[in-house]
């Protein structure tokens, strides 16, 4: 499979192409028919969007692009509010799963989903 023949799965939230990280998890999920919400707000204030939603869970996924060429998520400023977008959403009752593109290419981040869901 290459990254071109990844398409987005169908939502109803087409907000935005997603990365290639993103489009391989939601075509693992969609495999494993796991269901699940695109670029979903958790937050009741802040604008703050999770990768990934596992429906019927407290599960946000997030896929961390750019780790190893000093993306936003690696420099000190975007690792510093991620955090405290993370722990808001900890706050609310979520559980986050982070994951970078290596793990879901490896299906590393789509095991430790399902061992997440298994256990809730």
């Amino acid at each position: 499979m290459n990254k071109h023949d990844l398409k987005r799965p169908r939502t109803t939230n087409t907000a935005k192409s997603g990365s290639f990280g993103e489009r391989v998890l939601a075509a693992q999920l969609d495999l494993e028919k796991i269901e699940y919400d695109l670029e979903f707000k958790f937050h009741p204030q802040r604008r703050w969007r999770a990768d990934f939603r596992i429906t019927g869970y407290p599960v946000l996924v997030e896929v961390e692009g750019g780790t190893w060429s000093n993306g936003r998520h690696s420099r000190g400023s975007g690792f510093a509010k991620d955090c405290e977008k993370y722990n808001a959403a900890a706050k609310l009752g979520y559980f986050v799963i982070k994951g970078t593109t290596d793990q879901v290419r490896s299906g590393q981040l789509l095991q430790d989903i399902k061992e997440m869901i298994q256990g809730i």
